[in-house]
């Protein structure tokens, strides 16, 4: 069960009542605590989807091997772009509370990491659609199989550890995904903003706007590893951080790894001579 410190600093703190200068109709009434429930029970359902997920890929290949590609673009434009436009309003929305949260604590960052006060009110609502979104951003691969693009282990990995990270994490009041889900908005707004405007074709982008892009993803991962360092000395101190111990090893692993294979996709596409394809993980050719 999620520790009474993390519902009590929630149900107490002042953040729950942010004054944005709107607030729309559906970020109202927000219950996190229901979901906290429902993720605690189903969390485990992410692993099996995502043992589906995995399995249809690689089969839809094999389907697609003999079979001419689908061009797919208007359709890889308007899925990308909706992506995006969540995305922003995931980024502005999240950078709107971290921004008063810090002025509030007088930019304390051991409070935004270990206080899991964002679960509640307008961000809280914000944060759950992330973890929901991880769900449906599983179809970015139903372009690359059908488009016939080429399929890195990368994009497949990052999509499913992500996905089951997220839903483990939500019931455990995890402080440090502040910071995971404001880096993974704000990546993705600029990330899929990219896929956006190259499947449109409505104008020719530079290429080292695709190598700033994964520049920007690679400082995420350095980023998530040092939260998580952090976040660990605190708890070797014996003060208070809301993340589990088993939480915070498998986030370290997982944020380590995606800092190596990164930093080898940085390496190999823009730094020995190989002309880039893409930006990252979504590996979405648009010739």
């Amino acid at each position: 069960m999620p520790a009474m410190d993390s519902i009590n600093l929630i149900r107490e703190s002042p953040f729950l009542t942010v004054n944005y200068s709107t607030v729309f109709e559906f970020e109202k009434g927000f219950d996190h605590e229901e979901w906290i429930v429902w993720f605690e029970t189903y969390w485990i359902v992410s692993v099996i989807l995502s043992a589906v997920y995995v399995s249809l890929v690689f089969a839809c290949r094999k389907w697609m091997e003999n079979r001419p590609r689908y061009d797919l673009r208007r359709a890889l434009t308007i899925w990308s772009a909706c992506l995006a436009v969540f995305s922003w309003c995931g980024a502005i929305r999240l950078w709107t509370d971290f921004i008063f949260f810090m002025q509030r604590y007088n930019w304390d960052f051991k409070s935004s990491m270990c206080d899991p006060v964002f679960y509640g009110g307008v961000i809280g609502y914000w944060c759950w659609l992330f973890v929901i979104s991880k769900l449906p951003e599983l179809g970015d691969t139903v372009f690359i199989v059908l488009r016939k693009q080429r399929l890195i282990f990368l994009h497949w990995y990052h999509h499913i550890t992500v996905f089951v990270y997220s839903w483990y994490s939500y019931s455990g009041y995890t402080s440090t995904a502040r910071y995971f889900i404001l880096m993974n908005f704000t990546v993705h707004a600029f990330m899929y903003t990219y896929y956006a405007i190259k499947a449109s074709r409505i104008c020719r982008l530079p290429g080292w706007i695709s190598m700033c892009i994964t520049g920007l993803q690679l400082t995420q991962m350095f980023v998530g590893c040092l939260v998580n360092i952090e976040a660990y000395k605190y708890k070797k101190q014996g003060e208070f951080c809301s993340i589990g111990d088993d939480n915070l090893k498998f986030s370290f692993i997982m944020y380590f790894s995606y800092l190596v294979l990164f930093g080898h996709f940085f390496y190999v596409n823009y730094l020995v001579g190989k002309k880039p394809e893409q930006p990252a993980y979504d590996s979405k050719k648009m010739k």
